[in-house]
């Protein structure tokens, strides 16, 4: 049972999905406290080269977890700037982001001494518990087995979604991301609490980058993750802003992303580039949901996402 091509399906849709955890989880935390940020794409290519870059020169794979994390905060920290400080359209600041990200990712990976392009990474996380443990029937090929980050991706989304539903720092969030004048009334820092949670965010979002040059596919191409972080935003939207269905909607996207080779081995013939246009498609349908207010809040948007605010507005 555990050799049928389904199971190996649902394996490698858990670790494709990783990435967009990380991403999507950290956009959760943005979006409640307000901000959109549509440069996760850029902080998530920052991270993969920054964790890589690490690796490759130190061979230090937690060293490279920890530059991910710093590089994605401070690429995130552009955009709180930008849109909690000058109050800037955060869309067209978010856009800004990933197109820095991904020529800052490009011109690391080839320039310098140190040629990225093309190398594989000297070290990169290995599957844990694959003893006896991996060979239970069904369950166990799903739930062990896999590397560190994974383990850690579940442990985050159960503590955000904690964090979120059940402390009064995660009321505090809510309260920022749904009445701002109320909240600052209410003696809540907006400001404060917005850049906690963007930089939050971008700290995850540079992570998910980190585990797809260093886990993933551990080597150095342009542009390594893909489409990653436009799926992460279509996920918070997908997920109702509630990390666990983004959890498991990430799941989802990886299974749909290996569903070609899935389907080559039954026999289904379905060419790539249409299943290819998945996340385009999702990204665009996102942005149309969050034109559209009304739509938004249908879905469990923040009522204040997007919407910049001053004390002035009080």
């Amino acid at each position: 049972m555990n050799e049928s091509a389904e199971i190996g399906l649902l394996v490698l849709a858990i670790a494709a999905g990783t990435p967009v955890v990380y991403a999507a989880v950290g956009e959760i935390l943005a979006e409640r406290a307000g901000v959109l940020n549509l440069g996760v794409q850029g902080m998530m290519l920052v991270g993969a080269v920054a964790g890589f870059w690490a690796v490759f020169t130190v061979e230090s794979l937690w060293l490279g977890v920890l530059l991910s994390l710093i590089v994605g905060a401070a690429a995130a920290a552009i955009h709180a700037f930008n849109s909690i400080t000058l109050r800037v359209n955060q869309i067209v600041s978010g856009l800004a982001l990933t197109i820095f990200g991904t020529g800052l990712s490009t011109f690391i990976g080839r320039a310098g001494e140190t040629q990225l392009a093309g190398e594989p990474a000297p070290k990169s996380f290995e599957p844990l518990l694959t003893g006896g443990l991996a060979d239970i029937p069904l369950i166990g090929p799903l739930v062990f087995g896999h590397d560190i980050l994974v383990y850690l991706s579940w442990l985050l989304v159960a503590a955000t979604s904690y964090y979120i539903f059940r402390t009064k720092p995660g009321l505090a969030l809510r309260a920022v991301g749904e009445d701002p004048p109320s909240a600052e009334s209410a003696g809540i820092d907006v400001a404060k609490v917005r850049y906690i949670h963007v930089l939050v965010g971008g700290a995850l979002a540079g992570l998910g980058g980190a585990y797809i040059s260093l886990a993933l596919v551990p080597s150095w191409t342009d542009e390594p993750i893909g489409q990653a972080g436009w799926i992460a935003i279509a996920l918070v939207i997908l997920a109702s802003w509630r990390p666990w269905r983004a959890l498991f909607a990430a799941y989802l996207f990886g299974a749909a992303g290996q569903l070609n080779f899935y389907l080559q081995t039954q026999g289904v013939d379905i060419p790539s580039n249409l299943l290819a246009m998945l996340p385009f498609v999702l990204a665009i349908l996102a942005m149309l949901v969050l034109a559209s207010g009304e739509r938004a809040r249908k879905l469990g948007a923040p009522a204040a996402l997007a919407i910049p605010y001053s004390r002035e507005q009080r």
